[in-house]
Protein backbone atom coordinates (compact mmCIF):
# COMPACT_ATOMS: atom_id res chain seq x y z
CA UNK A 1 0.00 0.00 0.00
CA UNK A 2 1.33 2.85 -0.93
CA UNK A 3 1.72 6.34 1.82
CA UNK A 4 -1.34 7.97 -0.38
CA UNK A 5 -3.36 5.01 -0.04
CA UNK A 6 -3.02 5.20 3.65
CA UNK A 7 -3.48 8.65 4.54
CA UNK A 8 -7.09 8.20 2.48
CA UNK A 9 -7.73 5.58 4.76
CA UNK A 10 -6.43 7.15 7.82
CA UNK A 11 -8.97 10.41 6.38
CA UNK A 12 -11.82 7.70 5.77
CA UNK A 13 -11.34 6.56 9.71
CA UNK A 14 -11.46 9.94 11.21
CA UNK A 15 -14.40 11.01 8.77
CA UNK A 16 -16.43 7.94 10.43
CA UNK A 17 -15.54 9.08 13.82
CA UNK A 18 -14.10 5.66 14.68
CA UNK A 19 -10.75 5.73 17.14
CA UNK A 20 -10.21 2.19 17.02
CA UNK A 21 -10.12 2.36 13.51
CA UNK A 22 -7.55 5.29 13.81
CA UNK A 23 -5.52 3.16 16.79
CA UNK A 24 -4.98 0.45 14.24
CA UNK A 25 -4.11 2.60 11.56
CA UNK A 26 -1.17 4.01 13.84
CA UNK A 27 2.24 2.65 14.35
CA UNK A 28 2.57 2.29 18.35
CA UNK A 29 4.86 5.64 18.94
CA UNK A 30 2.61 7.13 16.70
CA UNK A 31 3.17 11.23 17.29
CA UNK A 32 -0.17 13.76 16.58
CA UNK A 33 1.62 17.44 16.45
CA UNK A 34 -1.06 20.04 16.81
CA UNK A 35 -0.79 23.46 15.31
CA UNK A 36 0.48 24.78 18.08
CA UNK A 37 3.47 22.63 18.33
CA UNK A 38 2.94 20.33 20.75
CA UNK A 39 3.41 16.51 20.62
CA UNK A 40 1.09 13.73 21.94
CA UNK A 41 2.92 10.53 21.59
CA UNK A 42 1.62 6.49 21.40
CA UNK A 43 -1.04 4.87 19.73
CA UNK A 44 -3.30 4.29 23.14
CA UNK A 45 -3.04 7.90 24.15
CA UNK A 46 -4.19 9.32 20.59
CA UNK A 47 -7.09 6.40 20.59
CA UNK A 48 -8.31 8.13 23.98
CA UNK A 49 -7.84 11.43 22.67
CA UNK A 50 -9.58 11.24 19.30
CA UNK A 51 -12.39 9.55 21.47
CA UNK A 52 -12.80 12.24 23.52
CA UNK A 53 -12.32 14.80 20.90
CA UNK A 54 -15.30 12.76 18.97
CA UNK A 55 -17.40 13.58 21.60
CA UNK A 56 -16.47 17.11 21.65
CA UNK A 57 -16.89 17.79 17.99
CA UNK A 58 -19.45 14.57 16.84
CA UNK A 59 -19.56 15.85 13.35
CA UNK A 60 -15.85 16.67 12.60
CA UNK A 61 -14.68 15.93 9.13
CA UNK A 62 -11.91 16.68 7.01
CA UNK A 63 -12.51 17.32 3.54
CA UNK A 64 -9.32 16.89 1.00
CA UNK A 65 -8.88 18.96 -1.94
CA UNK A 66 -5.15 18.51 -3.30
CA UNK A 67 -2.53 15.42 -1.68
CA UNK A 68 0.92 15.86 -2.65
CA UNK A 69 3.61 12.64 -1.55
CA UNK A 70 7.21 11.88 -1.33
CA UNK A 71 8.55 8.97 -0.19
CA UNK A 72 7.02 8.45 3.17
CA UNK A 73 5.44 11.60 3.66
CA UNK A 74 2.56 12.59 2.25
CA UNK A 75 0.85 16.16 2.43
CA UNK A 76 -3.04 17.07 2.51
CA UNK A 77 -4.16 20.27 1.64
CA UNK A 78 -8.30 20.98 2.31
CA UNK A 79 -10.78 22.07 4.92
CA UNK A 80 -11.66 20.36 8.05
CA UNK A 81 -15.72 21.46 10.02
CA UNK A 82 -17.46 20.59 12.75
CA UNK A 83 -20.08 21.63 15.40
CA UNK A 84 -19.13 21.99 18.97
CA UNK A 85 -21.42 20.09 21.13
CA UNK A 86 -23.28 22.03 24.15
CA UNK A 87 -25.14 20.14 26.26
CA UNK A 88 -25.97 17.54 24.11
CA UNK A 89 -27.28 19.81 20.61
CA UNK A 90 -25.01 20.36 17.80
CA UNK A 91 -26.13 24.33 17.07
CA UNK A 92 -25.35 25.95 13.74
CA UNK A 93 -23.55 28.80 15.75
CA UNK A 94 -21.16 26.15 17.37
CA UNK A 95 -20.25 25.02 13.79
CA UNK A 96 -17.19 26.00 12.45
CA UNK A 97 -14.97 25.69 9.02
CA UNK A 98 -11.54 26.32 8.43
CA UNK A 99 -8.64 25.82 5.72
CA UNK A 100 -6.06 23.21 6.75
CA UNK A 101 -3.47 21.53 6.11
CA UNK A 102 -1.90 17.71 7.51
CA UNK A 103 1.39 16.17 6.81
CA UNK A 104 1.95 12.56 7.35
CA UNK A 105 4.43 10.22 7.91
CA UNK A 106 3.68 6.69 6.65
CA UNK A 107 6.38 3.80 7.78
CA UNK A 108 5.34 -0.12 7.38
CA UNK A 109 2.11 0.69 5.72
CA UNK A 110 0.92 2.79 9.12
CA UNK A 111 1.09 6.10 10.73
CA UNK A 112 4.06 7.46 12.46
CA UNK A 113 3.44 11.36 12.48
CA UNK A 114 0.13 13.17 11.83
CA UNK A 115 0.40 17.15 11.65
CA UNK A 116 -2.09 19.48 11.77
CA UNK A 117 -1.51 22.86 10.27
CA UNK A 118 -4.54 25.32 10.76
CA UNK A 119 -5.31 28.53 12.60
CA UNK A 120 -7.56 27.65 16.23
CA UNK A 121 -9.13 31.28 16.39
CA UNK A 122 -12.43 30.39 15.05
CA UNK A 123 -12.61 27.60 16.92
CA UNK A 124 -11.47 28.96 20.29
CA UNK A 125 -14.02 31.52 19.67
CA UNK A 126 -16.45 29.53 19.47
CA UNK A 127 -15.15 27.52 22.84
CA UNK A 128 -15.07 30.46 24.73
CA UNK A 129 -18.53 31.39 23.98
CA UNK A 130 -19.89 28.10 25.24
CA UNK A 131 -17.73 28.46 28.20
CA UNK A 132 -19.54 31.84 29.05
CA UNK A 133 -22.87 30.50 29.00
Amino acid sequence: MTATEVARLFVDAINSGNPDRLSELMTKDHVFVDSDGSEHCGREQMRDGWKSYFSMVPDFRIHVEDTFARDNTVVLLGVAEGTFDQNGALKPENHWVVPAAWRLVVEAGLVAVWQLYVNPEPMVEISKRIEAG
